[in-house]
C-alpha cells in the first residue's frame, strides 16, 4: 500500500505529532520514510540588512535542519524504520508537494497546528499540501488542549 512515506518535519510540536504517526505507520507497513526539512527564508523584497546576513541565516537554518532531522532519524531507527533525510529551500508547501512527486512518495504524513476558527479559514502549510498533493495526505491535527 504505502512503501515510501514523506514526513515534512521542522521540529515543532505539530510536526512531532505528525512524525510519530508517520513512523508508526511506516513500522506497521514495513515502509521507508523520507524526512524533509524546508528552509523558508524571508521573501523578496528583503531588507538590506537581511540580504547582507542571508548566508549566515541560511547556515543557521541548515544546522537546525540537520539537528531536527537527525533526531527524527534516531526515532525512526528505534522503530526499525529506514529513514532518508533531505533539506530543500523554498516555500514549504510547494517543496513538500514537489518532493513527493519527484521521489515517488506513496503518501505524506504531517502534523497540523491548532489555529482556531480564523486560522482554520485562512489555512496553513498543511492545508496547501492537502489541496495540491497528488498522493494521499494523512494529517494529525493538534488540539487546543495540546498547546
Amino acid at each position: 500500500m504505502y512503501d515510501k512515506i514523506l514526513i515534512p518535519y521542522d521540529g515543532s510540536d505539530e510536526a512531532i505529532k505528525g512524525a510519530k504517526h508517520g513512523i508508526q505507520l511506516a513500522a506497521a507497513l514495513g515502509a521507508e520514510v523520507h524526512a524533509l526539512y524546508v528552509i523558508d527564508l524571508p521573501g523578496a523584497p528583503r531588507a538590506l540588512a537581511l540580504r547582507d546576513d542571508e548566508e549566515s541565516m541560511r547556515e543557521e537554518y541548515k544546522e537546525y535542519g540537520d539537528e531536527v532531522l537527525g533526531n527524527l532519524s534516531d526515532v525512526a531507527d528505534e522503530h526499525g524504520v529506514e529513514c532518508t533525510t533531505v533539506q530543500r529551500t523554498g516555500a514549504p508547501s510547494e517543496e513538500i508537494v514537489d518532493y513527493a512527486e519527484d521521489e515517488g512518495m506513496d503518501a505524506i504524513v504531517m502534523g497540523s497546528a491548532y489555529r482556531g476558527t480564523i486560522g482554520g479559514i485562512l489555512g496553513g502549510t498543511m492545508d496547501k499540501v492537502v489541496r495540491t498533493a497528488t498522493v494521499p495526505v494523512i494529517t494529525q491535527r493538534m488540539q487546543m488542549e495540546e498547546l
